[in-house]
């Protein structure tokens, strides 16, 4: 009897420590693609004047490296989601992700729009701006639209819609013909590209982003062959695959630049999604880098940063950057990219310190937390 309870209690430990081994590569990747998502959404690449082909190779391959970034982060939520799945009912777990998910992100939407508001008011009063739009109501609505479909807070409300799918197959999401038919719904979206079946707006490609959630939750329940895998593999190999895919995740986005199709880095281009795979495979191999969860403290930030940033972005790196005068008409391809990485550099730290100073408040709540 006493060894009968005493395997149960090993098994556990072994468990645990297992898990805590799984969420030290989690939190790494979750800050390093949160740090990617960021860039891309600070970065001015991709001015039209740059026309000739190696102006256009530089400006895909500034704007392709941290391309990874989004794939690898609902990688990791899939990963995430296999434990929750099996401690909670679909209810229980959705009931704890709305509470903790719409509460802040519902908050910091309004505080968007209010500065949005805000700044309008500022123009009318201060230069008596004559476009105070005469139906009201109609502009909040049009504000609302825009800032819940057309801006970096779609991708919350994108990510629980897809959370819901996968919690409405639940019984199925071990299953590879499941899988198989949602990586046929994301492959869809990149043939779309070439064809435009449907528009190529981030929010019609809602159903291409399931497959990589039911990946990492598949991931998960087989980390073992996941975790052979990645040892017995040389970590050159995967730099020298992930590079490979680079080079054509490059030539892809100009191609269809250059075929005058408007959403030329499209996550969800074939290209990128070897990319991204395997750039996800490559930090695996490098596991968790200590440093970075120490000093940035994904964990407990990661979900901040994301909230605040687009309204870093639009109302305090302006102004920060106003004193620089640097037009887009006459700036160097060169001095392009590094003012897209000083953007990054601002956003990302403003937005990290102002993440830090409100989780030691009564708001931090707004975080998540």
């Amino acid at each position: 009897m006493s060894f009968c309870k005493t395997v149960p209690v090993y098994l556990m430990v072994k468990e645990e420590k297992a898990e805590k081994r799984n969420f030290d590569f989690v939190d790494t990747i979750r800050c390093i693609s949160m740090i990617g998502i960021v860039f891309e959404h600070c970065t001015m690449i991709g001015e039209a004047h740059y026309a000739d082909f190696y102006s256009s190779v530089f400006q895909a391959s500034v704007m392709q490296f941290f391309k990874f970034a989004t794939i690898a982060f609902f990688l990791i939520a899939g990963f995430l989601i296999n434990h929750k799945f099996r401690e909670y009912t679909p209810m229980q777990y959705m009931k704890n992700r709305f509470r903790n998910t719409i509460g802040p992100w519902v908050f910091w939407l309004n505080v968007f729009i209010l500065l949005n508001l805000n700044g309008l008011l500022f123009k009318y009063l201060h230069h008596r701006y004559d476009e105070i739009p005469v139906d009201f109501l109609a502009y909040i609505g049009d504000q609302y639209t825009k800032a819940i479909f057309y801006s970096s807070y779609w991708f919350i409300l994108n990510f629980l819609i897809c959370i819901a799918i996968l919690l409405l197959f639940k019984r199925y999401i071990y299953s590879l013909y499941f899988g198989a038919l949602l990586a046929l719904t994301s492959i869809f979206y990149s043939v779309n590209l070439y064809y435009g079946w449907i528009t190529t707006s981030h929010t019609t490609a809602l159903f291409g982003f399931v497959f990589y959630l039911w990946l990492g939750a598949f991931m998960n329940k087989h980390y073992d062959v996941v975790d052979r895998f990645i040892k017995k593999t040389a970590i050159w190999s995967l730099v020298v695959t992930t590079g490979f895919f680079f080079v054509f995740a490059v030539l892809e986005s100009v191609y269809l630049k250059d075929s005058g199709i408007k959403d030329a880095y499209n996550t969800l281009r074939i290209t990128n999604i070897f990319y991204s795979l395997s750039f996800f495979l490559l930090l695996l191999k490098i596991g968790p880098i200590h440093a970075v969860n120490k000093y940035l403290q994904p964990r407990s930030t990661t979900f901040g940063i994301y909230l605040l940033h687009q309204i870093v972005i639009f109302y305090i790196l302006t102004e920060i950057m106003r004193p620089l005068k640097i037009s887009m008409n006459t700036i160097t391809l060169i001095g392009d990219a590094g003012y897209s990485i000083l953007r990054f550099l601002v956003t990302y730290a403003v937005s990290m310190l102002l993440v830090m100073l409100l989780r030691r408040t009564r708001f931090r709540w707004s975080l998540g937390l």
